[in-house]
């Protein structure tokens, strides 16, 4: 049985045809299938449905994208971008699942968000043999 803690059980839907400016907090989950203009922060899941569109960012435990998003998201466990996905924006994440057909412009950052040192190239040539 599982229990009502802080409301993580609970989800807030933005249904299809509705329309949101501001800032959406939650202890719990949220899905969002309208439009929302403005930030969200979830203590639980966030996912943003085939015809939802998000311009803002996005925080939560995971992250779940159907629709458009453009912001970066930040999650503390997994981001998907599903297959008829588009997100322009960064994300930050430990699991990233990327299906096929999604569109995906930005930054990635998996693992720890500490500051990585930047990627060089090998230091190997090829010279083809006379």
């Amino acid at each position: 049985m599982k229990t009502r803690e802080n409301g993580k059980d609970e989800v807030t839907i933005i249904s299809a045809g509705v329309y949101i400016e501001g800032k959406v907090t939650s202890n719990g989950n949220v899905r969002i299938d309208g439009k929302l203009q403005g930030d969200i922060a979830a203590e639980g899941n966030v996912t943003v449905g085939e015809g939802g569109e998000v311009n803002g960012e996005i925080k939560a435990e995971v992250i779940n994208v159907g629709g458009t998003v453009n912001g970066s998201l930040s999650a503390k466990e997994k981001v998907v971008l599903e297959a008829k996905s588009n997100l322009k924006g960064d994300l930050v994440t430990k699991i990233l699942v990327i299906e096929a057909g999604a569109m995906f412009d930005g930054k990635s950052s998996m693992g720890s968000e500490a500051p990585r040192m930047p990627r060089q190239e090998p230091a190997l040539s090829f010279k083809p043999n006379p």
